[in-house]
C-alpha cells in the first residue's frame, strides 16, 4: 500500500511542472482573458466592468464581419484546394520509383521555411511588374494583374500562396497510404477493376481517418492566418486581405482594445469550436474504421 502511494506521489510529482506551466500559460490567460472581455480595459487606462458590452458591439462592427467574411472565405478555398493537392502529391510519392527519397523531401522542405521569409519572398513572387509570377503569365499570352494591389486578386494570391506548405499533410496522407493492405487492391484488380476503382472503393475509404484528421486541422490552421496577411497586405487593399486575427491583433496591440479584442479571440474560439464539433458529427457518415463508420 505504502509502495502504491508512493509511486503515486512519485507520478505526481513528476507531472507537477507540467500541470504548473499549463495553469500559468495556458488555463491562467484563457480565464484572465474570459474576464478582460467583459471590461473596457486599453492598458494605460484603468479596467472598467461593461458586461456583454463588447459582444454587443461585434454586431454593429463592419470591420468585425469583414474580417470574418475574408477568413472564411479564404479557409474556404484554401483547404479543399490544399487537401486535394497534398493527397495527389501523396499518390504520386507513394510510387516506387528511383530517387522517391529524395522528392518526398523536396516537397515537404518548404513547410520547414520561416513564415516571415516566406511572405516576402512570395511578395517578390507576386509583384505586378518584375515578379517571376506574372514573367511566367506574360510567357504564354496572360498579362497578370496587381496581385496584392487589387482587391479582387489579393486574397486568392493568398490562397495560392498557402498551397506552398502541403508538405505537413501531404506526408501524413503518405503515412495513410502505405498502410493500406495491398490484398485488397489485389481483390479488384482480381474483380477487373481499374484505378480509378481501386482509389474510388479502397483507397478513399481506408485513408478516410486521415483525411478526416487533416481535415480538422487544415481547417484549424486556415481560420489562424495572420502572418501572410500582415507582412504582405497589412490587411489591404481596402480591407480586401483584413482576415480575423489580423483584426484581432491590431484591437489588442495597435489601437490598445484590450476588451474588445479578447471578446474577438473568445467569438473566435466558438466559431471554430463550432466548425470542428460540426465535422465531427459529419464524420460519422464518410469516416470508416476498420469497416465501420464512426
Amino acid at each position: 500500500m505504502k509502495s502504491k502511494f508512493k509511486e503515486n506521489i512519485d507520478g505526481y510529482l513528476f507531472i507537477l511542472p507540467w500541470f504548473i506551466g499549463c495553469i500559468i500559460f495556458s488555463l491562467g490567460p484563457i480565464v484572465i482573458s474570459g474576464f478582460i472581455s467583459l471590461t473596457k480595459y486599453e492598458i494605460i487606462t484603468p479596467m472598467e466592468f461593461i458586461g456583454f458590452d463588447n459582444y454587443v458591439k461585434l454586431i454593429k462592427d463592419e470591420l468585425f464581419w469583414k474580417s470574418l467574411f475574408n477568413t472564411l472565405y479564404y479557409v474556404g478555398l484554401s483547404v479543399p484546394l490544399r487537401i486535394i493537392l497534398a493527397l495527389l502529391l501523396a499518390i504520386l510519392l507513394n510510387q516506387k520509383v528511383k530517387g522517391i527519397t529524395f522528392f518526398r523531401t523536396a516537397f515537404y522542405m518548404p513547410t520547414m521555411t520561416a513564415g516571415v521569409a516566406l511572405a516576402l519572398l512570395w511578395s517578390w513572387i507576386f509583384e505586378p511588374e518584375f515578379g517571376v509570377l506574372n514573367t511566367i503569365l506574360a510567357k504564354i499570352g496572360i498579362n497578370g494583374p496587381s496581385w496584392l494591389g487589387s482587391t479582387r486578386w489579393a486574397m486568392p494570391a493568398l490562397v495560392i500562396m498557402s498551397l506552398w506548405h502541403v508538405g505537413g499533410p501531404m506526408i501524413i496522407f503518405l503515412a495513410g497510404l502505405q498502410s493500406v493492405p495491398q490484398q485488397l487492391y489485389e481483390a479488384v484488380e482480381i474483380d477487373g477493376g481499374g484505378s480509378w476503382d481501386k482509389f474510388k472503393t479502397i483507397t478513399i475509404p481506408m485513408i478516410s481517418p486521415v483525411i478526416f484528421f487533416n481535415l480538422i486541422m487544415e481547417i484549424i490552421n486556415s481560420f489562424q492566418i495572420f502572418t501572410n496577411a500582415y507582412i504582405m497586405t497589412g490587411g489591404g487593399p481596402a480591407n480586401a486581405t483584413l482576415v480575423y486575427v489580423l483584426y484581432l491583433y491590431n484591437n489588442a496591440f495597435q489601437w490598445l482594445h484590450m476588451g474588445y479584442a479578447s471578446a474577438l479571440a473568445w467569438v473566435f474560439f466558438i466559431i471554430i469550436f463550432s466548425l470542428v464539433l460540426l465535422q465531427m458529427k459529419l464524420s460519422s457518415s464518410w469516416v470508416y474504421y476498420e469497416g465501420r463508420r464512426v
